[in-house]
């Protein structure tokens, strides 16, 4: 439902004051290099896979160590097509086509230590695309000491909008990198083994009226149609429960919320009761692109139409189905599957599926 400016909207999200935004001062403790120096430095080679499901077309696993850890499980995705625009000449980072997973450690002990991770993969060689883990981290100056917490985020989304990384903060709404802030540290210790880790830049906190049940920020997307590009927002539930997606306006030059550094930004844009389980969702020339799991084993289902009118393509995903993204040079959208050993980063066709063509007897 598109909303009028002058409507009441319950959900928000309230930038972090300058106070809690890191500072160019931290880095002269550290050595930044940025993405560059991740995709200089990569240490793991995932492998193509034959993922399971109709609607899959030919996909990545991951080194054995990565596919069936139980500390570690994947959750968002993100490419630099997202980063850089749907135009055929972009879509790229520097020549070469990136993608970014967001992981959360599992587990009481995981949440405490690790928090989440991302993983930049150089895809460049589809047979074996090259990949490195970056621990995300939140600095905190005490005492004179600047320590580099886990970014404790359940991490179901992620959104690379040109110099940003916005990822899902659950209830607690956007947490916000920049990815020329990574880092590469000289004592691992200090980061529980990383090489690389990428700190907050700033975070966006979610905030509800009195009354009304809080957002949670389950998975995000990158909508590019029109004269303004948008923050697509949605909320994992179970049948039964509350299943909300929310747009927000995104600002070309910042890279942030159009709101600016002060105001709230509302959203433009409210579903409620959009489909169970949903685990990501995404904008394809106006139509909606929807995973949803149906428990471990099961194959996960694709919703597409618009909120109100959806389609249901019961079982064509492989299990454990989580975000989701669009790739317009490639006419695929992305996803990525959870479950340890059966682990998967794999494309969906979008003529097949999204914009089917006609067929000779219904045209």
């Amino acid at each position: 439902m598109a909303l009028d400016p002058s409507q009441q909207v319950p959900y928000r999200l309230v930038p972090a004051p300058a106070s809690r935004r890191l500072s160019e001062r931290f880095f002269g403790r550290f050595r930044r290099v940025g993405l560059r120096g991740v995709l200089a430095d990569l240490d793991r080679r995932g492998s193509r896979a034959e993922v399971p499901g109709e609607a899959a077309v030919g996909g990545m696993q991951w080194e054995e160590r990565d596919a069936t850890s139980q500390r570690w499980w994947p959750q968002g995705i993100t490419t630099s097509a997202d980063a850089y625009g749907p135009d055929p000449q972009s879509g790229t980072f520097e020549g070469r086509p990136v993608v970014v997973v967001s992981w959360y450690a599992h587990g009481v002990l995981g949440w405490l230590t690790l928090g989440s991770r991302i993983s930049v993969i150089d895809h460049a060689d589809e047979a074996a695309p090259r990949y490195r883990h970056v621990l995300l981290v939140a600095p905190r100056r005490i005492l004179g000491l600047h320590l580099l917490r886990p970014v404790r985020v359940h991490a179901g989304g992620i959104v690379w909008y040109g110099e940003h990384l916005f990822v899902a903060g659950s209830s607690g709404g956007v947490r916000v990198f920049a990815l020329d802030d990574v880092i590469r540290v000289r004592n691992r210790w200090r980061t529980r083994g990383y090489r690389y880790v990428l700190p907050q830049r700033t975070h966006y906190a979610a905030d509800t009226n009195a009354g009304v049940r809080p957002m949670t920020y389950s998975f995000m997307s990158l909508d590019r149609r029109g004269d303004v590009d948008h923050l697509v927002a949605g909320e994992y539930g179970r049948k039964g429960g509350s299943h909300r997606m929310v747009r927000y306006e995104l600002d070309r030059d910042t890279h942030l919320l159009r709101s600016g550094e002060t105001e709230p930004a509302v959203p433009i844009e409210v579903h409620d009761a959009v489909a169970p389980r949903m685990q990501g969702a995404v904008l394809v020339d106006g139509t909606w692109v929807i995973t949803a799991s149906a428990g471990e084993d099961n194959p996960g289902d694709l919703w597409i139409g618009r909120p109100g009118a959806l389609t249901r393509r019961r079982g064509v995903l492989p299990t454990g189905p989580e975000d989701i993204t669009w790739w317009p040079q490639r006419g695929q959208l992305w996803s990525l599957t959870e479950w340890p050993g059966r682990r998967w980063v794999y494309g969906i066709d979008a003529d097949t599926w999204v914009r089917p063509v006609p067929r000779d007897e219904d045209r």
